[in-house]
């Protein structure tokens, strides 16, 4: 399969940084994850209602907060205050956060506290500090407090390069989902074509990246039909018309001329579109951490082995985050890219798989899906 590799990972370019490990407490059904390591592709299989959406909802709360200083409108959006609390503020009365956030010269640690503030359902920042330990150093830093206490975070206002390095990876924090492909889906509407750099969550502006990247980079373009092709036999390519500024998902197949329109595309075939185009980006054109919920949805288990090859390659540039239920794309994975979820009494934990507590299942030649599907009806390794 011809890629992009050798381009788009330049040599002596500087290691992106990375999110190395995670400390929650009281957020939504997190009660208390302590210290987990976050591997540079991690994949959080579950069951449904374990916790793995809740935690890409913590994330994209950090996006908000420090891309546009909008903490209160995620709340707003996500139900008020109260319910970002274990269960509500009455018996959680305080979210606490913890991240180290590695680079090549050191870690950039950040953390924060979150309160309910009852008039309103808002919620206040407080508690906000951060360091930077560098390479070699023995033990952390000292904490630099932040004194401010407010409704968004104080740490935009903090001038140093340490503040600098860990707001803008967070803000850069950003979910994909290709599930609603309704009649109303944006994806079918059409799209602006100065609206081509990066493809949004929803996919919606996926013919205006298509087009620009046939302008401007048809060799990408046309691997991204090639592959597509792969999965889909009938499929020939896309026809990407402008029209007064706009473009519209189209495409023709092999078998006659009749020019399909994004209506007459089935669920599965759109978001193969769209993970395929997404994948093949440009890391310039991609944000730093990427979450992706539920990516196997109406997938082929071909076109799973596909994507999770890209998935592979691309997190050598970007860090990655799947979210899953599907045992086979998790068996298209390593053991230290596992994060299994589950619930107990409306608590989620989180937990990574030492290979060596599970070398002998794989020795035994267990899947990783055997490992996780035999723990989830209460066998132990």
């Amino acid at each position: 399969m011809a890629n992009f590799g050798n381009a788009d990972l330049a040599q002596g370019a500087p290691e992106p940084a990375r999110i190395h490990s995670l400390t929650i407490e009281g957020f939504r059904s997190l009660r208390s994850i302590q210290n987990l390591n976050l591997p540079d592709l991690a994949v959080l299989i579950g069951a449904n209602g374990a916790g793995k959406s809740t935690l890409i909802r913590f994330f994209e709360m950090l996006s908000w907060m420090f891309k546009s200083k909008s903490l209160q409108e995620f709340v707003l959006r996500h139900g008020g205050g109260d319910d970002q609390f274990f269960m509500g503020a009455r018996k959680t009365p305080r979210i606490h956060a913890e991240l180290c956030i590695k680079t090549e010269k050191g870690e950039n640690d950040y953390r924060f506290d979150l309160a309910h503030i009852s008039a309103g359902d808002t919620v206040m920042v407080m508690n906000e500090a951060y360091r930077f330990s560098p390479v070699g150093h023995s033990g952390k830093a000292k904490w630099q407090e932040i004194g401010a206490v407010g409704k968004e975070s104080s740490l935009l206002e903090q001038k140093d390069k340490t503040a600098r390095t860990i707001a803008n990876l967070l803000r850069q924090c950003s979910t994909y989902q290709f599930h609603d492909t309704s009649i109303n889906a944006a994806i079918h509407h059409r799209w602006d074509i100065a609206d081509s750099f990066r493809l949004r969550s929803d996919g919606g502006n996926l013919a205006a990246i298509l087009l620009n990247l046939r302008q401007t980079d048809r060799q990408r373009y046309e691997l991204i039909v090639r592959q597509i092709a792969r999965v889909l036999p009938a499929f020939k390519d896309f026809v990407l018309e402008e029209e007064a500024g706009k473009v519209l998902l189209r495409w023709v197949g092999r078998q006659s001329d009749k020019v399909f329109g994004s209506h007459l595309t089935s669920d599965g075939s759109l978001r193969l579109f769209c993970l395929l185009t997404l994948l093949n980006l440009p890391p310039d054109r991609l944000p730093d951490v990427m979450f992706f919920d539920e990516p196997e949805l109406g997938l082929h288990p071909h076109a799973m082995t596909l994507v999770a090859e890209m998935f592979k390659r691309l997190s050598k540039k970007r860090q990655i985050f799947i979210a899953t239920q599907s045992p086979y794309l998790v068996d298209c994975f390593e053991l230290e890219n596992i994060i299994i979820a589950s619930a107990d009494h409306g608590e989620t934990t989180l937990r990574n798989l030492p290979r060596e507590q599970y070398q002998e299942w794989l020795a035994d030649e267990y899947q990783l899906s055997d490992i996780w599907l035999k723990q989830a009806v209460g066998e132990t390794g």
